[in-house]
């Protein structure tokens, strides 16, 4: 089967989306250039702020994400990886607009803390607000029986405030990070989330004493198995 052509429809932000096609290099098994994916990239920063749209404090996104996937699709990309928790709220009228497929990286999340083994039955979610508040992880983990441990409301602001700090270029705020997740792991969390790729740059797998289900790792490992033919 044929090398199938990755399209990232990023900017949201522009670190998080390198950072996705960094980790699709490193893990694409490759001695040479020519090893390597075709890999279209729609990074557009303009795209209004996903959590005040949530809130209602914000224009939609919609109409700009859709602009970016039929732009990727147009350019030859047989599937979409979205680098961006938050803007999975959108992700049924997204792929209404579109022929090619979308992969759900929460879904795929939750698929990946369901397969451990020895079951895992409480999880600690690290997100935006807009993230916790429109139920995304909830939704995707309703099925299974594992509980998602949120931080509290200080805690969220804490965790804004890293996030868009993390934005700006500072990533000196990670302890600040680790702290709410080592709060949330005494609440009995057996693994940590990081549901923002923001915080996916600054919470590492090893980081914690508990595993870290990272989102933006496990959609770099969905979209190279998906444009290698598995």
């Amino acid at each position: 089967m044929p090398e199938r052509t990755v399209g990232i429809l990023g900017g949201m932000g522009p670190e998080a989306t390198a950072e996705l096609f960094r980790r699709i290099l490193d893990i694409t098994p490759a001695k040479h250039d020519q090893d390597h994916l075709h890999v279209l990239i729609d990074s557009n920063p303009k795209i209004p702020d996903r959590t005040a749209a949530i809130i209602g404090e914000g224009e939609s996104p919609l109409p700009a994400l859709v602009a970016a996937a039929q732009n990727l699709e147009r350019a030859g990309a047989d599937f979409i990886a979205i680098p961006c928790n938050t803007a999975h709220y959108w992700l049924h009228e997204l792929r209404e607009e579109v022929s090619i497929p979308i992969i759900d990286m929460i879904g795929e999340t939750a698929l990946r803390v369901a397969d451990q083994r020895p079951a895992l039955h409480k999880i600690g979610l690290l997100a935006t607000t807009g993230t916790l508040q429109s139920g995304l992880y909830q939704r995707a983990f309703a099925e299974g029986n594992i509980d998602l441990i949120v931080p509290s409301e200080e805690q969220d602001a804490v965790i804004m405030s890293a996030i868009h700090a993390i934005k700006a270029g500072d990533h000196s705020v990670k302890d600040a990070v680790i702290d709410v997740a080592q709060e949330l792991m005494a609440r009995g969390a057996q693994g940590i989330i990081p549901g923002c790729t923001e915080l996916s740059l600054v919470v590492p797998a090893g980081s914690l004493s508990v595993p870290v289900f990272d989102p933006l790792s496990i959609l770099a490992e969905r979209a190279v198995s998906l444009a290698r033919g598995r």
